[in-house]
């Protein structure tokens, strides 16, 4: 992986990125439990000279808006070099729930000022935007049309952004529905919308592939 020496790693989203991590230091936890620590756990093993720090501040629940309430402090505040970013159902769970969704317009024009805010605080910092996703499982499925639309207009928002921002983009709908010609959909997502271990597993093969071949 072409990081530099001591590179700071910060993984930010919602429930899919904070995989029930703990609120404290211990290194045995602190990452949570899904693609997050796979990374940082192949990383780290691979390349333990370079001293790679890895954070993770993924909230579960989290909108856009969320992220930007505590951007300060889980992001600005420490500094990273390398910023990930996963982050969209629920802008659409939470309208579907409560109607306190985010629109699709909303997000775009939010995420744009967490980059901006980020990129005035530090501009070499590498941001790496990872496309939103969902399987038709559980409630997804039912709701499947809806979703379809709202998700898609999240993941052109998305890429659009990472490419106006110059920021890396990890595609990850298509490997997620490739994956489904091995196995049923339930196998990678169980509920449509969290990973499984083997749904985390490919997050974390993808972003890998995308970051290698982006930082050559």
């Amino acid at each position: 992986m072409n990081f530099k020496n001591n590179c700071k790693v910060l993984f930010q989203g919602d429930s899919i990125t904070d995989g029930n991590r703990t609120r404290d230091n211990d290194p045995n936890h602190f990452l949570g439990h899904g693609y997050a620590y796979i990374i940082a756990a192949k990383l780290g093993a691979d390349e333990p000279e370079k001293n790679y720090e890895f954070f993770n501040r993924g909230v579960s629940g989290n909108r856009i808006i969320d992220l930007y309430g505590r951007w300060q402090e889980d992001t600005l505040n420490l500094n990273p070099d390398i910023l990930s970013i996963l982050v969209g159902v629920n802008d659409i769970v939470w309208e579907l729930n409560i109607k306190a969704g985010i629109s699709a317009e909303k997000y775009e024009k939010i995420y744009k000022l967490l980059i901006d805010e980020t990129r005035e605080k530090n501009p070499e910092v590498v941001i790496v935007i990872c496309e939103p996703f969902i399987l038709p499982v559980k409630g997804v499925k039912d709701n499947w049309n809806y979703w379809c639309e709202e998700i898609k207009k999240r993941q052109i928002a998305a890429m659009s952004i990472a490419k106006e921002y110059n920021c890396i983009f990890v595609p990850l709908q298509d490997e997620f529905n490739n994956a489904c010609k091995r196995n049923e959909p339930e196998y990678w997502i169980w509920d449509g919308v969290h990973p499984t271990a083997a749904g985390h597993e490919l997050i974390a093969r993808k972003w890998i592939e995308t970051i290698n071949k982006s930082l050559k």
